[in-house]
């Protein structure tokens, strides 16, 4: 077949793009079969057996846009690399991060915090809409550094070919991002590629990619379908583009770049706009892109909506610039021998926003900050590479109250390479299994359990406290003669707080009368810090810490700088320590020059960000210290008008012995910490509503665990299920009576579901909206309650229940 002019593939390439959907690219292969006969399809990577490779990339369609712009932001920085004359394989000259490579090519960056500058800039990397809503096809352009047409097979169409992995400062490394999409594109895989060099240099150059159809009797012989490209006559199809082709872009025109169609895209249920909902999700996966990006959708696909055009620049920016939402955030780097380095950011959501109420604030913040379910996010280089659910915050943690009000964010830039790659999957959507898993969970709860959550779950505990129904006599009246060796017994010990029961001192035998607290100063905090300094300093000595082998020491500094002086976006600060002098034990001869790099070896670190003036920070020796050795170190606090500087003497000594403990005698009836039976009443609705417990007149009871323990069980006596029971009465006796029974009813029912769902080990999910989304045995509960059992428990009795049975 001769090959077909250059102006007839311009036109193809136009039919092709403005195709709305699958359907319509139908429509233009039916007008061009000489074209698109089966001769002129080539397998991806050249592997007609790549279905394998291709359908095992990402597992969620957000995650496979993401590697579409991951790959464009990779573009722009490499062609900036090629316009400063630089070989982005240099490992010389060419920057040795992303971090690096925008400050080198993009000395403005910090105006893009300016809505002005940073939309501008966003105009280089867009994601546009099409076709109607219900069958939504999305376009992806960058102003990157494009391709020639005959490189299509080795970039855009190669499969793990690794063609960036000499390429310090991109984030994309096995080439695979421009497949991961195409298993999300309609029922048959259509993805439009097309690209010119940033050069002017060359053809315009594009294909289709699709999922092989099979003939009559081919899958008899192959087990599995491929995907493929289009050629014709052997070579990707290209025209001349000596001017600009009009793509309906934002504020331009297509000239140099790429662009990328991808057809009758699957999105989660609940999608709808792109400016809302896919910017809220990309924004999540991008936590902190390098590079700021547009969301366009059309006016002709929703009239109503105002907002059409948004640009994202990561959650991260979202975070620290939403007053209403984010109730306290804080951070913590933490250094350790077997991971390297990392940095953990929480942030901590209101329970009740403005004038909506409890649910209505928790839905907001899911729709606006958890579209994805992502509690815990790890991401390098600024995209999330995994995550774990709310199931983090409840099983690691233990901290229930804050299931739908925690965000944490995990950067593991600098981990040790060797590490972090354990973690991750090549297709950058989720955590691996294996040691290097389960190491970095644990080491995150026990690290995040000391933190200052801590005081912030326990703050929301205290903010909805009320006045409890004594329950000992209550269980003492059904248990009186349970026998201990009973499964029932081992189930009570097993799920409730066990607590020795103390006699009271009536008597104050510490004739030192306890001296009140001064009262702390309100704290004015600093834009950029006048002093630092360690806390109980003597002056004029060198201050000293002895930490036992395998021990941990924490160390307070005082500083008038405000919170979020090391996490916020503008002139943040920094923390630094760095060796001074070592000196070993004789064993391990003489002292020697320390520096930056050796203290990772020497200590594992954790420092917290700035709270309330006071920055902390946690020290353990490493295997590589031995008792006797003493390592100076200087901890800097930086500052434009000039560093903040401590020096510490730490020394190694003896590991500390723990006391055997004696073991304690089997627990008793009388030594069973029940969980607290709270009353509650419509006046007290408002007050649990400020710590995060939803109360109005369709809600029964409330549990609330701690882990695995249940401390305290909220019943409400304003419910319209007690209310209406309680209506059918006449005297103040059977009002008494009936009250008694609800709260025996709800208590005990909650108390028996509560353990043997927990001892049972049970995985609570709903599905919501197409996602799974982890549920609590509280929030189960509380569900079961209020759909009808509670009626239930009120109007049968077991008496009851066998006579209805029996008529």
């Amino acid at each position: 077949m001769p090959t077909k002019p250059s102006s007839d593939f311009k036109a193809l390439f136009i039919d092709l793009y403005f195709a709305k959907t699958e359907e319509e690219v139908d429509k233009v292969i039916a007008k061009n079969l000489t074209l698109f006969v089966n001769k002129n399809w080539v397998p991806i990577g050249n592997n007609d057996s790549n279905y394998g490779i291709i359908e095992n990339q990402q597992s969620n369609p957000i995650a496979a846009i993401v590697e579409k712009v991951t790959n464009s932001i990779d573009a722009i920085l490499t062609k900036k690399c090629l316009e400063n004359g630089i070989a982005p394989s240099d490992r010389k000259e060419a920057p040795k991060s992303m971090a690096e490579a925008i400050k080198l090519f993009f000395p403005e960056y910090k105006q893009w915090e300016l809505p002005t500058f940073r939309r501008k800039q966003a105009e280089e990397i867009q994601i546009l809409a099409d076709g109607p809503p219900r069958n939504t096809s999305v376009i992806i352009y960058d102003n990157g550094e494009g391709q020639h047409p005959q490189d299509f097979d080795k970039t855009f169409l190669s499969l793990v070919r690794g063609n960036k992995n000499n390429i310090m400062f991109v984030q994309g490394k096995y080439n695979m991002g421009g497949s991961g999409a195409i298993v999300f594109c309609g029922k048959k895989g259509y993805q439009l590629i097309g690209s010119k060099k940033f050069n002017g240099k060359g053809k315009f150059g594009f294909t289709l990619v699709r999922e092989h159809p099979f003939e009559k009797g081919e899958e008899d012989i192959k087990k599995n379908t491929w995907y493929e490209y289009l050629v014709i006559d052997g070579v990707i199809p290209a025209f001349d583009l000596e001017g600009e082709l009009d793509l309906k872009l934002l504020n331009r025109k297509f000239k140099t770049g790429t662009i990328v169609k991808l057809y009758s895209y699957h999105f989660p249920p609940g999608y709808s706009g792109f400016a809302q909902d896919l910017n809220q999700s990309l924004n999540e996966f991008l936590f902190e892109p390098i590079l700021p990006i547009y969301t366009i959708d059309k006016k002709e696909r929703y009239p109503n909506n105002k907002v059409l055009e948004m640009d994202l620049f990561g959650l991260k920016r979202r975070l620290e610039e939403d007053s209403n939402y984010v109730d306290d955030m804080f951070s913590e780097i933490y250094t350790d021998e077997m991971i390297g380095e990392m940095k953990v950011a929480c942030y901590v959501f209101k329970a009740k926003v403005g004038e909506n109420d409890v649910k209505k604030t928790k839905e907001n913040i899911r729709r606006f900050f958890f579209k994805n379910n992502m509690s815990v996010m790890f991401s390098v280089n600024g995209q999330a590479h995994g995550h774990y659910t709310s199931e983090f915050v409840t099983h690691q943690l233990k901290f229930n109250l804050l299931k739908d009000y925690l965000l944490i964010h995990v950067d593991c830039t600098k981990m040790k390479y060797e590490f972090r790659k354990k973690l991750f999957m090549a297709s950058r959507d989720r955590l691996k299994g294996g040691e290097e898993v389960q190491y970095l969970r644990d080491f995150l709860g026990k690290k995040l359990r000391k933190s200052k959550l801590d005081d912030i779950n326990k703050k929301r505990k205290e903010s909805i406290g009320l006045d409890s129904e004594d329950t000992n006599e209550l269980l003492k009246s059904f248990a009186k003669n349970l026998p201990k060796d009973s499964d029932l017994f081992k189930l009570l010990q097993n799920t409730l707080k066990l607590e020795e029961k103390k006699q009271e001192n009536t008597k104050n035998d510490n004739p030192k009368v306890e001296k009140s607290k001064k009262e702390r100063e309100p704290f004015s905090p600093k834009r950029f810090p006048s002093f630092f300094k360690l806390r109980n300093k003597s002056n004029g000595e060198k201050s000293v810490l002895s930490i036992p082998q395998s021990g941990e020491k924490v160390i307070k500094f005082d500083t008038d700088v405000e919170n979020g002086y090391f996490d916020r976006i503008d002139e943040p600060g920094q923390l630094e320590l760095a060796v001074v002098s070592i000196k070993r034990n004789e064993g391990n001869g003489g002292n020697q020059e320390g520096n930056e790099h050796e203290l990772n070896h020497l200590l594992n670190i954790a420092k917290s960000s700035p709270n309330e003036g006071t920055i902390k920070v946690s020290l353990n020796p490493t295997n590589e210290m031995n008792v006797g050795d003493e390592i100076e170190i200087k901890i800097t606090l930086t500052s434009p008008s000039g560093p903040f500087e401590e020096i510490l003497l730490v020394q190694v000594k003896e590991k500390e012995i723990k006391p055997t403990e004696i073991p304690k005698q089997e627990d008793d009836l009388d030594n069973i910490g029940l969980p607290k039976l709270e009353k509650v009443k419509e006046e007290n609705w408002s007050k649990l509503e400020e710590g995060g417990v939803s109360m109005n007149i369709s809600t029964v009871m409330h549990p609330m665990g701690e882990g695995n323990k249940l401390d305290v069980i909220y019943i409400n006596l304003d419910s319209s299920v007690y209310l209406r029971y309680k209506a059918k009465l006449k005297t103040e006796d059977q009002i008494t009576i009936a009250e008694k029974r609800y709260l025996a009813s709800i208590y005990f029912h909650t108390l028996f579901l509560y353990m043997i769902t927990k001892k049972k080990n049970y995985k609570l999910q709903l599905n919501k909206e197409g996602q799974d989304e982890d549920k609590t045995v509280d929030e189960y509960l509380r569900d079961i309650f209020d759909s009808y059992y509670s009626d239930f428990l009120l109007n049968f009795g077991m008496e009851q229940l066998i006579n209805s049975l029996e008529d």
